[in-house]
């Protein structure tokens, strides 16, 4: 999704480690090749010193999550491999990123790795305990988590990015950051080297295989329309009236679309983090957007049940492209927002330029941000 300041670079490649058939083997104390080739691409931090941050060691119910700080105090995690994974519920790399944090975790936990998830929130919503709650139960997610809700461990860091990972060594040194997708196997060669640092007779798993297409090695990805915000604090409508906090405007059709710009139509009120209709008839939102897939981070904003009309290129979204949150009834798709979190609305077959259009004429519908995917071929 975004940002990184200080120290850290910032990776880009992605490779990928193909597994053959496996044959019967004894376990490796050792990298292999092929781990060796991949750990040597990843930074090591270990001349900066820079020290694993204390973290907050209050307990409350609504900060720590599958743990407890006496797990996480400086005495338990002393001689451990610490992995930090800085993330947020409501964001699509964070949650692309989920399935080798969890593969991780679970591979390396008697090896001598602790993970732990920092929920660093982007919107107001994500500080609640129990949407947060909620969506580690959705992942899946059984390591450590602590709900950094005021961001003081994401400033420690000097952080800017969703997501980062933070590898310590056995002595809590910071040893990589990585900031964004890709690289996922590079980033786990490296880390089996630190756990070799601290244990030298521990037996190395393979590594994780690629969940995605586009985490193949050399893959070249397709240039995407950028992160979309509707609050008045970031948004950047291509509509000439002004949007402020606090706002109702009532905005005139546009007939033609700029590139990658946000239009409005109808009344809408804004908050600091959202727009909303503010009645008065339907009111939509459209973009003329690059990407193969479009998600939106949603709020509803009361429990009353409402639907949102979904068109792409003026028509309801073809089967063959809906995301899994679109349905269809009566010959025309919707979405029907019920819970805080990023609905999927369009998966089309190959990455194109599209004209997406949301309608809705409920107070209720509580937009937030649109987030575009590409799609990637090996060169």
């Amino acid at each position: 999704m975004q940002m990184m300041k200080l120290f850290y670079a910032l990776f880009f490649s992605v490779l990928f480690f193909g597994c053959a058939k496996q044959s019967v083997q004894p376990p490796r104390t050792s990298l292999s090749p092929a781990a060796i080739k991949l750990a040597s691409d990843m930074d090591d931090r270990l001349k900066d010193h820079i020290h694993l941050p204390l973290l907050p060691l209050t307990y409350s119910a609504d900060r720590y999550f599958n743990t407890q700080p006496s797990q996480l105090n400086p005495d338990a995690l002393k001689g451990k491999v610490v992995l930090l994974d800085i993330w947020d519920y409501s964001c699509i790399n964070c949650i692309r990123t989920l399935p080798y944090i969890k593969s991780w975790a679970e591979k390396y936990k008697d090896k001598g790795l602790v993970v732990i998830g920092i929920h660093t929130p982007e919107f107001e919503f994500g500080k609640s305990a129990e949407n947060l709650k909620a969506a580690i139960a959705k992942f899946g997610i059984i390591y450590p988590n602590i709900a950094d809700n005021e961001s003081e461990i994401w400033d420690t860091l000097h952080n800017e990015y969703w997501p980062a990972k933070y590898l310590y060594d056995k002595d809590g040194i910071l040893r990589t950051v990585h900031t964004g997708e890709g690289q996922y196997q590079e980033f786990e060669a490296f880390m089996q080297k630190i756990l070799l640092e601290r244990d030298s007779t521990i037996a190395l798993p393979a590594l994780t295989e690629v969940v995605r297409s586009s985490d193949k090695p050399g893959s070249v990805c397709y240039r995407v329309t950028p992160e979309t915000y509707i609050g008045s604090s970031r948004n950047k409508a291509g509509n000439t009236e002004k949007i402020s906090e606090g706002s109702d405007v009532n905005f005139k059709p546009v007939s033609k679309l700029a590139d990658d710009k946000l239009y409005f139509a109808g009344s809408w009120k804004f908050g600091k983090e959202f727009g909303i209709p503010a009645g008065g008839g339907a009111s939509s939102l459209a973009i003329n957007y690059q990407a193969k897939e479009v998600n939106l981070v949603i709020r509803p904003q009361s429990a009353t049940d409402f639907k949102v009309l979904i068109e792409q290129d003026g028509k309801p979204v073809a089967k063959e492209d809906r995301g899994t949150d679109i349905i269809e009834e009566g010959g025309k798709t919707f979405l029907q927002p019920k819970e805080t979190r990023m609905y999927n609305l369009i998966n089309n077959s190959k990455v194109g330029r599209f004209m997406l259009k949301l309608s809705s004429n409920s107070s209720a519908f509580g937009a937030y941000a649109f987030t575009f995917t590409s799609d990637c071929m090996a060169e």
